[in-house]
């Protein structure tokens, strides 16, 4: 992964909020990185990036934003995780409330996993994610090559 990353953003309804009170206090850090997020999620990020891009004079990042996570958005944004394209998911999900997509965000968490995603599933990680030293450096993670165990089955 290089210096600039590309950044997904994703809550659940219940932790929207807390996204976007953590993307208002580390929007310095984004900004020079590409973010993508799911549906509304994506539309309160950008809301709050602007406004402090354009309190503080300085240029707001490029935002992707994909369907809501239940109308598609989940797989579209899984598709770019697979094909290499997502460095870093910050994903505030909902472990109290049921949802409907339950499934897609396990494929989501499994996907991250598979090819070894930095993952944040919850503030406090998502604070120690942007403040490492690896953030604002170029990174190559190590992915497993899993076609052994596919190959097992065939």
């Amino acid at each position: 992964m290089k210096k600039k990353k590309t950044i997904a953003l994703v809550a659940h309804d219940n932790r929207k909020t807390d996204l976007i009170d953590w993307v208002e206090y580390n929007w310095k850090e984004l900004i020079s990185h590409d973010l993508v997020c799911t549906g509304t999620t994506g539309s309160m990020v950008s809301e709050v990036i602007n406004k402090k891009c354009l309190e503080n004079n300085a240029v707001p990042p490029s935002i992707t934003r994909f369907k809501s996570g239940p109308l598609g958005g989940d797989q579209q944004l899984g598709a770019l995780i697979a094909e290499g394209k997502v460095d870093i998911f910050i994903f505030l999900w909902d472990p109290m409330q049921p949802q409907p997509h339950d499934v897609d965000v396990k494929a989501l968490l499994r996907i991250c996993a598979l090819y070894n995603v930095v993952t944040a599933t919850n503030r406090s990680t998502a604070d120690f994610v942007v403040s490492s030293e690896l953030f604002h450096q170029d990174y190559k993670p190590d992915v497993v090559d899993y076609s052994s165990y596919i190959n097992r089955f065939k």
